[in-house]
């Protein structure tokens, strides 16, 4: 989308979708392609939930409620970016999952400036903390920002390094419930000249199911991901596999052969990701792309939106489509073959299922009955 500034009535429609039932980043992208505004969409979420077969109606987020959280976020000091803004980063607006909003605390204007995630072990090794408190130190007075997780090990010390130069926390919570608590000063400490964000709801507390969304905002706010430490099952090459699917680079620092904290690195080394030694291997991989990049280029022309079938799809078209689908992912693209129906047509079923509960969106493109 070209970049534009909401009013604040925009901006109280786009939290009431985003907070709605069944409303993802993804669903709401295709809302506002088919209905041009947040408040279109809103007006039409009840008819099209009832379409695919919604046994109850959907619930709406109250404008009050909307209302009510941008007033508390204000409180602590922190605003809502869409995903149209110019202030929103431009390399996250480019995943097909970007956040639609962002809670932002702190230095807004640090999440237009280059941007290197540093992710790693939450029980690092000594030499894995001071290694990378160098790297994130070296990044930095490159003119680099450091973007991580604010976990313990690995993710503390990269901030902790990197205060001055500037530093982004992704939270898995809302910015009301920072986790862990330990770290709450740091947090504060980086607001300064870095910026704290979340697409959570003010008072959500953080689950295990949390951290992997956060963990594709770390990379999709990214040039690359550098991994220091990670086990052979880690929430850090969860990072590294969202920097693959989204294009990002991925690098890896090694480690001892005989140290569990390094398997997962040295596994993405036999993968294929860069080694490094020093923030200059780095910097050398991502000069070319930041060369190559205008920032401009990162949003998609804005289009007019997509017809939306008054009275949707058929019952014959809708029973076909749905047929076609089940419990194991399948391509868009081939729904729309299979079916023969237009790619139109099968966007407004797949949407009209998801409102009501009944489809579940996989990465690639790929969808499956819920």
């Amino acid at each position: 989308m070209t970049a534009a500034e909401l009013t604040e009535d925009e901006r109280i429609d786009w939290l009431r979708l985003i907070r709605t039932d069944n409303i993802g980043p993804r669903t709401f992208r295709s809302l506002l392609q088919n209905f041009g505004s947040a408040g279109a969409a809103l007006n039409a979420l009840p008819t099209l939930a009832r379409r695919g077969g919604a046994t109850r109606p959907i619930r709406l987020c109250p404008r009050a409620d909307a209302e009510r959280e941008i007033e508390a976020a204000h409180r602590l000091g922190a605003k809502f970016v869409a995903s149209k803004e110019v202030a929103y980063p431009y390399r996250l607006a480019t995943i097909d999952d970007a956040p639609p909003l962002l809670a932002v605390r702190g230095n807004v204007a640090v999440l237009a400036r280059p941007i290197i995630a540093m992710v790693g072990s939450r029980n690092a090794s000594a030499a894995g903390l001071k290694f990378a408190e160098r790297l994130a130190r070296g990044l930095g007075e490159a003119g680099l920002v450091i973007a991580s997780g604010l976990a313990r090990g690995i993710d503390a010390a990269a901030h902790r390094a990197s205060l001055v130069t500037g530093t982004v926390a992704v939270l898995a919570g809302g910015h009301d419930r920072i986790y862990p608590e330990q770290h709450i000063d740091l947090l504060e400490a980086l607001l300064g000249d870095g910026a704290a964000i979340s697409e959570m709801p003010l008072g959500w507390e953080p689950r295990a199911q949390d951290f992997p969304r956060r963990n594709r905002i770390v990379s999709g706010l990214s040039l690359g991901v550098v991994v220091v430490e990670a086990a052979k099952r880690s929430g850090s090459l969860i990072t590294a596999r969202f920097a693959l699917e989204q294009g990002r680079e991925v690098f890896a620092v090694p480690g001892s052969p005989i140290d569990p904290r390094a398997e997962g690195t040295n596994g993405l080394l036999k993968q294929g990701a860069t080694l490094i030694t020093e923030a200059a291997d780095v910097i050398s991989v991502i000069e070319p792309i930041l060369g190559a990049c205008e920032r401009l280029s990162a949003r998609e022309p804005e289009g007019h939106p997509e017809p939306v079938l008054a009275a949707g799809p058929s019952a014959d078209v809708r029973t076909r489509i749905v047929e076609l689908l089940g419990p194991a992912p399948v391509a868009v693209d081939d729904l729309v073959r299979l079916s023969g129906s237009t790619a139109a047509t099968v966007r407004v079923v797949l949407l009209e299922l998801e409102l009501a509960g009944r489809l579940e969106r996989h990465g690639g493109g790929l969808v499956a009955l819920a």
